[in-house]
């Protein structure tokens, strides 16, 4: 919370920051920090991942001027402080450090050096100036509002303000505000967004093989048990294959400098006889991983809907059907003492593996609707895994939405990315990991999450919200909901108990609306007439194409 104004005095709101501060504090159970002056107060709950003895936040420099709270990892941290042209006295061991030494030395524009994922609060006291900032692809979340008299407030999760912040808003990824000049910047551009960029730049496959290994790689800064996401479908295996690689060249290398487990942990969820279970036992034996396959059964998910959505904060249709098993693993993983795993999200719209891609007319179109993808993923697949990881305390990083790793893959031309007739989605992807996985899994067709746990649970959501919202209900809906109204009676359930928790018109803008055709954005419904009639979100909506389309 910030309060510039000439007299302002924020300390005898400190019970208020800490009351508004522990409904979040699933996201950081380790431990509270908080500082407190006249015009600034942070309060800061603690995921202690590296640095867990030290590293206590809000993080203040040597001479007490800089105070920071933030929520993430810096994965080239190391190689920033050893760059630095004015030497800068650390005060902890922790990764995020370094974002106060960078603004010492060049204010808000060292935040573009950053490559990690991070969403904080700096305050300086002698220039009286608050920056707030937030990663390029919004894998942590962060929201800010303004309370009735006027003060800026802060916060990882809407919960936090939504009640007390009458304009809560998302803060969009990849900008800064700084209160000097009271600007909202910009500070991540790159030119692959432009398709005209990429025409007949090519990637050889092993060097996008090496771009992702390094992102893994980077992405295993750790002093804490860590572990894998495994579904059994491409991306989490690929990314669990090249764990498994450093895993085992850490065992071999007894490298004690950095964090290292004797062996890799792998996780999935499913319902009983899903096939992402028997998917990811095979990826599992070929990795040598110890694997844990839980099932959850329909009753239970329906059960957990409520909290999915207080915790994940969205009513998006697709997200609470995803994030419901991953908030039951979260809960599994968390309870065998591991605090960060690797995930693969971010591959399907780098590389547009959903299946509707199939129907892009051409390289341009596909590129554009990739970077739409990119843009809206911090409201949908980024939301879903951090929050629904961060409920029970786990920590989730996505190696393919690694920057570096960003500049290889989206540099490429589209035409290379291309699937249709004879070629499978995601195909260049697959060829560069020739021999890292079983060929089931390598060339395993897209499988959306929510389907690949189990068709019926799916089927099992659309059921019971028929049975708890009557038609009445959902014909009145639009006049209820005027901002993105339900069209369906799963919709119309998610919506009332999202309205519970989160109230206003402010808060519905926060989520994305517009049909969708397995995970398409609004745009890509003009791909195929029958994309219009047929609109819904699971994968197996994409007829012709999905193996078990309905």
């Amino acid at each position: 919370m910030f309060d510039l104004r000439p007299g302002a005095d924020l300390r005898h709101l400190r019970p208020l920051a800490l009351s508004l501060s522990a409904r979040q504090r699933h996201r950081g159970p380790d431990w509270s920090g908080v500082f407190a002056e006249p015009r600034c107060l942070l309060v800061h709950e603690r995921l202690a991942i590296v640095d867990p003895a030290g590293g206590a936040q809000p993080l203040r420099s040597a001479d007490g001027g800089l105070a920071l709270a933030v929520n993430g990892e810096i994965y080239n941290h190391r190689e920033l402080a050893c760059g630095l042209a004015m030497p800068y006295d650390f005060q902890s061991g922790s990764d995020c450090e370094v974002i106060n030494a960078l603004y010492r030395e060049s204010g808000t524009a060292g935040i573009a050096r950053l490559n990690g994922i991070f969403a904080f609060a700096l305050w300086d006291a002698d220039a009286g100036r608050v920056v707030v900032a937030r990663d390029p692809m919004g894998v942590c979340p962060l929201y800010w509002g303004h309370d009735g008299d006027g003060r800026l407030w802060v916060a990882s999760e809407m919960k936090a303000l939504a009640r007390h912040c009458a304009d809560v808003a998302v803060f969009p990824p990849g900008h800064v505000f700084d209160s000097a000049t009271g600007a909202l910047v910009r500070f991540h551009a790159r030119a692959w967004r432009d398709h005209d960029a990429t025409l007949g730049a090519t990637v050889a496959p092993a060097e996008l093989r090496e771009a992702l290994e390094r992102a893994v790689h980077r992405q295993l800064m750790t002093d804490v048990p860590y572990g894998v996401l495994l579904s059994g479908g491409l991306d989490s295996s690929l990314v669990a294959a090249c764990a498994a690689r450093f895993a085992r060249r850490r065992v071999e290398d007894d490298d004690r400098a950095e964090a290292w487990y004797p062996r890799l942990h792998s996780f999935a969820i499913g319902l009983p006889g899903s096939p992402d279970l028997a998917a990811a036992e095979i990826a599992a034996r070929a990795l040598g991983t110890v694997h844990h396959g839980f099932t959850y059964t329909l009753q239970e998910g329906l059960d957990a809907v409520p909290e999915v959505i207080r915790h994940v904060e969205t009513y998006d249709v697709t997200t609470i059907r995803a994030a419901t098993p991953m908030y039951l693993l979260a809960r599994r993983i968390r309870a065998m003492g591991v605090k960060m795993v690797l995930s693969g999200e971010g591959a399907d719209e780098v590389f547009g593996g959903y299946l509707y891609f199939h129907k892009a007319p051409d390289a341009r179109s596909f590129h554009e609707e990739c970077v739409r993808k990119l843009d809206a993923l911090h409201l949908f697949d980024c939301a879903r895994a951090n929050k629904a990881m961060m409920a029970w305390g786990v920590e989730a990083r996505v190696p393919f939405l690694d920057l570096e790793f960003l500049d290889v893959a989206m540099a490429m031309d589209a035409a290379a990315k291309m699937a249709g007739p004879g070629r499978i989605e995601k195909a260049v992807l697959r060829e560069a990991f020739a021999g890292a996985l079983p060929e089931a899994i390598l060339w395993r067709q897209k499988e959306q999450f929510s389907d690949g746990v189990g068709y019926g649970w799916i089927d099992g959501l659309k059921a019971h919200a028929a049975a708890m919202v009557d038609d009445a209900r959902l014909a009145a809906a639009s006049a209820r909901f005027p901002v993105n109204p339900p069209q369906t009676h799963e919709a119309c359930w998610y919506r009332e108990l999202f309205e519970r928790e989160f109230p206003g018109e402010a808060c519905a803008r926060t989520v994305p609306g517009g049909k969708s055709i397995a995970c398409s954005s609004p745009a890509a419904i003009a791909w195929d007439p029958a994309f219009a009639a047929a609109a819904d979100p699971s994968g197996r909506a994409v007829a012709g194409v999905h193996r078990a389309a309905v």
